[in-house]
């Protein structure tokens, strides 16, 4: 009877004191959260490819290297550029191979391969978003070689017009033209593991393009008129952005709910809003109502190109952010566009730094941006190491979109193996198609951290004891772990802690 009544109570005291020891424990940190993304534009060969003559093996090495100067510095998004001139930079049924791949429209590369599905599977291997770019209404671009057989400029010349600087540009109020551009971004969600639908400032196109006379959709608009039209032109062409912005919308989430929709207008809405800001009319010249998407809420994130200065007092970065923040009236993710170009050496290094911590203090609870473009992370040596050392310093995961999905994906099955001065650490997900990261949180001593890893990971080993000091004085033994799941639109799973020692 003493023995089991001595059993009972040091069954209780080792319970009580885990139990306690549990209640002391320091709290878990939480993750930082900033979205960081970099442009790749493939138009002109800007970014990528480097050349449209490259070999296969040449094309995969440089989108590699991209790549791996996103993962090394912290960035967790890459913004790639697919459909450049109403082509295609992956296999499609619907437009041409791009010219700007192998220097023919309608030539696929050869070897054979398809770059999305390339670009896709290389940034989720090292924890990027990929979301893919695309420009709805050109249909041509200048230095795209001639247009073929396959191009839209031949297979509907009814909804394109060439511009007088040798453009050519679909016409965005015809029916063929909303449903082509539909079409192509529903077969993308569709087939691709993709984690977001881009499009940028290119609307109707800019007036230069056209030199300076207006788009040339007289015909289109008389028509309008014929048949009871009764908006005011520059109505009228908003109208059928608008439209067309709407539908995407819709079409993305029912395809893929957690696929997310951002666009990147042109900084300035109109002249006067706020107060203080002068420069191009984008609602009135590219007749795009920037401001009526972000208060409708149809976008997921926004992405205005706020590519001016800090102290630029008639296009203030911080005066323009800010007043787009008071526009987004259904709390989407508000990420601006930066010119990270701008000036090259410390100088740039310093603006874009402010820039960055202006839309953490502007944004707290979604902080993020994006740099135009990856060409100034390999320019600018300083650049990189500025923000490494900097504001990216520790990993980001992307913020959390919780009008798309606020359930929390289930947790990992954990499992844990003693390996001498090692602690194997293995997982099997409870939800394979759910989870796109994982984190392994760590204490020791009494001092948590924490490591995020891509959607394949499934172990880590990690040392029973880290030293403090060089010396070896200071020494810190491993006590608990918790290993979570993040999902595709930027949930936690539950935090199960386990005790080691």
């Amino acid at each position: 009877m003493f023995n089991k009544l001595l059993m009972l109570l040091l069954t209780f005291s080792a319970g009580f004191l885990r139990t306690q020891a549990q209640v002391s424990a320091p709290p878990i940190p939480t993750p930082e959260r900033e979205f960081r993304a970099a442009w790749v534009a493939s138009v002109a060969n800007i970014n990528w490819p480097s050349k449209p003559s490259l070999t296969t093996q040449q094309q995969q090495d440089e989108a590699i290297a991209l790549l791996d100067i996103l993962k090394k510095n912290n960035f967790n998004a890459v913004i790639f550029q697919i459909r450049p001139q109403a082509d295609a930079l992956y296999r499609s049924n619907l437009e041409p191979w791009s010219y700007f791949l192998t220097g023919v429209q309608g030539q696929a590369p050869k070897p054979y391969y398809d770059p999305l599905e390339f670009w896709i599977d290389a940034a989720h291997e090292r924890g990027l978003e990929l979301h893919v770019w695309l420009n709805p209404y050109r249909a041509h671009h200048v230095s795209g070689g001639q247009p073929s057989e396959l191009s839209v400029v031949k297979k509907h010349p009814d909804l394109v017009y060439k511009l007088k600087q040798g453009y050519w540009w679909l016409d965005p109020s015809k029916k063929g033209t909303q449903d082509l551009s539909a079409d192509v971004v529903k077969d993308i969600v569709k087939r691709y593991d993709i984690d977001g639908v881009h499009f940028d400032d290119y609307f109707y196109p800019y007036a230069e393009y056209n030199g300076g006379a207006d788009f040339p959709d007289s015909a289109s608009y008389a028509e309008y008129q014929q048949n009871g039209g009764k908006l005011a032109v520059g109505d009228w062409r908003r109208d059928h952005v608008n439209t067309f912005i709407k539908r995407v919308y819709k079409i993305i989430k029912s395809e893929k709910k957690y696929v997310k929709f951002g666009i990147s207008p042109f900084g300035i809405w109109r002249p006067g809003f706020p107060e203080s800001i002068k420069g191009f009319d984008q609602y009135d010249k590219l007749y795009a109502d920037a401001k009526l998407w972000l208060n409708e809420g149809w976008v997921d994130y926004f992405m205005p190109q706020l590519y001016w200065q800090i102290n630029n007092i008639p296009q203030s970065f911080p005066v323009l952010l800010g007043w787009w923040q008071s526009e987004n009236t259904k709390q989407r993710h508000l990420w601006p566009g930066m010119n990270s170009g701008i000036g090259g050496g410390d100088k740039n290094s310093d603006e874009i730094i402010n820039q960055i911590m202006i839309t953490r203090g502007i944004l707290p609870k979604s902080p993020g941006a994006a740099h135009w473009s990856i060409a100034a992370l390999l320019t600018h040596e300083s650049l990189r190491r500025d923000l490494l050392k900097g504001p990216y310093k520790n990993e980001a995961l992307v913020p959390a979109s919780p009008w798309l999905d606020d359930d929390k994906p289930l947790s990992p099955v954990v499992e844990t193996e003693n390996r001498e001065a090692d602690l194997y650490i293995k997982w099997k997900p409870a939800n394979k198609k759910d989870d796109f990261k994982y984190i392994v949180y760590t204490n020791y001593g009494g001092k948590w951290s924490y490591t995020i890893l891509n959607y394949k990971s499934r172990f880590l080993q990690i040392p029973k004891v880290l030293f403090a000091d060089a010396a070896k004085l200071i020494k810190q033994d491993l006590q608990s772990i918790a290993v979570t799941a993040i999902d595709r639109t930027g949930n936690e799973s539950e935090i199960k802690i386990e005790q080691v020692l």
